[in-house]
């Protein structure tokens, strides 16, 4: 026979309004009173009826993930486990599951995100990227579902919570660092040129440039969706210049990976012949031969202040849009030589 909670209530000789506050956490109880109800519970093999209990509150305790595109081919790339890892953290902390999107299309996901909102499936969501005209951000503007953004917005970012490095800085950074070793003739390999992390990245390795008067060629820049199929061809027109460059700043570990694979097939040589530094610090760089240089942007913590700020709007929905900043740092390692 299944316990109930006035089973329980008689075992822990209080009212069954003190079991269900005590469920649901409820400050006004006692610490004493929720640690012996909560042990009369494991004891009687007792387990809520959150599905009921949500329903009641017309609440799901479901946190909605959207990413960039399908999640076959985001779980390629090793950011999106690890700010997942930070969202989890935080989400199991509030007893709150998460509903990931599963769109292979921009239309899909948008269809998706509609069906969220509409259907009340989630709470509160987590945009896991920022895009120029982004009709699903532009969708969430509009409804009145607390959401984060892990990126900056491109327009009037003020009006959204948002979690972000300080991308235009950390990348100007990252050129001056090599700058510092010597080398003026840096290449920039960047992202997708929709995506707000892409240009900010991209204007970071201008100023950085501008600032030490090293003039801006654009054929110095390759952007991934001019060379799409083309990757290969692209680098080695690149590394064909007449004055090719020294160095190599790419727009995420990945890129690195990639460009690396294809400089060895020129039998170009890594730091010896030209220098190359990516982002992100997944796991697998410092294994590589040489380890590869690169900055850490705290993804995690990306993942688990999102969700942070998404759970603090669901609790109080006059809470004003917050900017949250999260710290990056340069990693050195062996990818990088002194000219």
């Amino acid at each position: 026979m299944a316990i109930t909670i006035k089973d329980v209530a008689k075992k822990a000789g209080v009212s069954p309004a003190t079991v269900s506050r005590v469920i649901a956490d409820n400050p006004r109880i006692s610490v004493k009173t929720k640690v012996k109800v909560r042990k009369v519970m494991e004891d009687m093999g007792y387990y809520p009826n959150f599905q009921a209990r949500n329903l009641v509150a017309n609440k799901s305790r479901t946190l909605g993930i959207i990413m960039e595109n399908s999640a076959a081919l985001a779980f390629q790339n090793p950011f999106f486990p690890e700010v997942l890892r930070g969202i989890s953290t935080q989400a199991h902390d509030s007893k709150y599951g998460l509903y990931l999107s599963t769109g292979a299309t921009q239309e899909e996901i948008y269809q998706e995100v509609v069906e969220m909102v509409q259907g009340r499936r989630v709470d509160g969501i987590v945009l896991l990227y920022s895009k120029i005209d982004d009709p699903v951000l532009e969708f969430l503007r509009k409804s009145e579902l607390p959401f984060a953004v892990v990126g900056r917005p491109h327009q009037d970012p003020c009006s959204v919570t948002y979690v972000n490095n300080d991308n235009i800085n950390t990348a100007k950074d990252t050129v001056e660092y090599l700058i510092g070793l010597g080398h003026r003739h840096i290449a920039f390999v960047g992202g997708a040129t929709d995506f707000v992390v892409s240009i900010d990245r991209m204007q970071g390795y201008q100023q950085a440039l501008a600032k030490h008067d090293i003039p801006f060629d654009v054929n110095y820049t390759v952007n991934q969706d001019f060379i799409q199929g083309k990757e290969r061809d692209s680098i080695r027109r690149l590394m064909g210049l007449p004055v090719p460059p020294t160095a190599i700043v790419t727009h995420d570990d990945m890129v690195a990976y990639e460009v690396i694979g294809y400089l060895e097939d020129l039998e170009i040589r890594v730091p010896d012949d030209v220098s190359i530094i990516g982002f992100n610090n997944h796991t697998i760089s410092r294994y590589l031969k040489p380890p590869l240089s690169t900055v850490d942007i705290s993804i995690y913590e990306l993942g688990l202040r999102a969700a942070e700020l998404v759970l603090e709007k669901i609790t109080d929905a006059s809470i004003p849009p917050k900017q949250v900043a999260v710290p990056s740092r340069l990693i050195e390692r062996g990818s990088c030589r002194r000219l």
